[in-house]
């Protein structure tokens, strides 16, 4: 027996909105009980402005959960909670490494009840964090949306939170889309199959001209050195102030530091259910694809699911929606009926577009967090190098130490100072999850063009693409450190040190 194809109402996914929540959520707590957290989060920027954020919280009250009653209620106690708690760790002259009981106590029955770390996660800063400014147009418009909570009250946040909004709204009906082809795989229908495959990569088009609107208003160096501090976690941040993580004063007396990662896109449902749906595998970041892998590749099958970063970001979804991943994953069979079906030619370019349109949109993030972290971080290096020593020395606040790179190792295509140690500092950097930023998002780019069927396609997504100028004669060729490896930079990322290489083209160009 065939295990069940997945019910969306079974995991709280809604049909048109997808993971977003099918209703909207909240812009306040009804019950009046909780309007201190209400006030506090409502004045957030000023709070933490004015550095006066952690005496107002130590001051409040433990409110009880008890008044919370409907799912909308709960999500936005949960929001309200993560923002308050990272405001009060990060907006400080240095970080906190404790939350006092008046937000640990709830945030803490809050996340259990709601199966999500106690942190700011993607469903904190973004799924349950947005409202439509026109009730009667779609919220899949840009146009259309307002964030409810900012730690800054920026155009540049909101914006940066409601580009990812827009995307899940957008992607939506590709759930309910793709559990359609995977029940016409089972009854053997081609044709219906081939539909949904069309259909998935339009939409998928339709998700990379969204996301390339990040530009529009969400400046780079705000978003580097004002809005990304806050979004870190505790797990990687013992170059800034964290070494242990935080303790949540729970009243126990037997407290223990926590550590948890940052807010990530990799914690969208949406996207992960792209890699299940098609078939993708993605591994540890570095490991190479083994001939195990090839063998099940050649015989249709999705090869064993290992445990990596993206499977590792499951943990900070909301509870169903991490089983529902994994309930698709029981009964993905895409790939292997497109395997099965070669030389249904339709069918199999259907599939490759999918995959084609899959990989340009990592292209397209790799150019977001070329613009938004690889440049500025290049400007916070180059400036450090011109500071006087005692100023290095100095003590740092907390938005000086979350954009300061750490460890790390020179260039050795412009700088030839770099010593054996600066080397052994650049290789061991981590991110967030213990990954490397960069080599990551580009081998979960590659990976995205693994299980491609028609040849054609597997060397149009191969290719390298020649970046105009470089080592020609006009441009001049590189004398010294010629034919040396390109080693990696390490910056100081959203939860931790990320490692990042220079290879990649950049989104200002456009």
């Amino acid at each position: 027996m065939l295990p069940p194809i997945p019910v969306l109402a079974d995991y709280g996914i809604s049909p048109t909105h997808g993971f977003l929540p099918q209703v909207l959520p909240l812009t306040r707590l009804p019950d009046p009980y909780y309007n201190k957290w209400e006030a506090v989060v409502a004045n957030l920027q000023g709070l933490i402005l004015s550095k006066r954020l952690r005496g107002v919280v130590d001051r409040l009250p433990v409110l009880s959960t008890i008044g919370l009653e409907h799912d909308a209620e709960w999500r936005r106690a949960y929001s309200l909670l993560s923002f308050m708690a990272h405001g009060y760790i990060w907006g400080g002259d240095s970080p906190s490494d404790r939350l006092p009981p008046s937000i640990a106590v709830p945030l803490l029955k809050v996340s259990q009840r709601l199966e999500v770390p106690p942190v700011a996660t993607y469903a904190s800063l973004c799924l349950w964090n947005f409202k439509p400014l026109f009730m009667d147009e779609d919220i899949d418009n840009l146009e259309n949306l307002a964030t409810l909570n900012t730690f800054t009250g920026s155009t540049d946040e909101s914006w940066f939170y409601l580009v990812s909004v827009a995307m899940e709204a957008r992607g939506a009906p590709i759930i309910p889309l793709m559990l359609t082809a995977i029940a016409a795989a089972r009854d053997n229908d081609a044709p219906t199959v081939t539909r949904c495959l069309h259909t998935f990569a339009e939409r998928l088009d339709d998700l990379t001209t969204l996301l390339q609107r990040m530009h529009e208003s969400c400046d780079p160096i705000i978003f580097y050195h004002r809005i990304r501090p806050y979004l870190a976690g505790s797990k990687n941040m013992a170059e800034a102030g964290l070494p242990n993580g935080v303790i949540y004063e729970d009243g126990s007396g037997t407290e223990k530091f926590r550590q948890y990662s940052g807010g990530s896109n990799a914690q969208s449902s949406l996207i992960q259910f792209f890699d299940v749906v098609l078939g993708i595998e993605h591994r540890p970041t570095g490991e190479k694809r083994g001939r195990a892998d090839q063998i099940d590749q050649r015989e249709g099958r999705a090869p064993a699911p290992k445990h990596n970063f993206l499977t590792e970001m499951r943990r900070y979804m909301p509870g169903p929606h991490a089983r529902f991943l994994g309930d698709v994953q029981a009964v993905a069979n895409i790939r292997e009926f497109v395997e099965e079906n070669r030389q249904d030619r339709p069918l199999c370019l259907g599939y490759d577009a999918c995959l084609a349109m899959l990989r340009n949109l990592r292209d397209k993030h790799i150019a977001i967090v070329t613009r938004y972290i690889v440049i500025p971080s290049r400007e916070v290096r180059a400036r450090s190098r011109s500071r006087s020593p005692e100023a290095t020395r100095r003590k740092i606040d907390l938005s000086t130490v979350s954009r300061q790179p750490q460890g790390i190792a020179l260039d050795t295509r412009s700088h030839a100072g770099a010593t054996p140690q600066d080397e052994k500092k650049s290789s061991s950097l981590k991110g967030t999850g213990g990954t490397a930023l960069i080599s990551f998002l580009k081998q979960a780019r590659d990976e995205t063009g693994e299980p491609v069927i028609d040849e054609w396609a597997r060397r149009f997504m191969s290719r390298q693409v020649k970046t105009e100028g470089v080592g020609d004669f006009f441009a001049g060729k590189s004398e010294e450190g010629a034919g040396l490896p390109i080693e990696e930079v390490g910056v100081a990322g959203l939860a931790g040190t990320w490692t990042i290489d220079d290879d990649v083209g950049g989104i200002c160009n456009y």
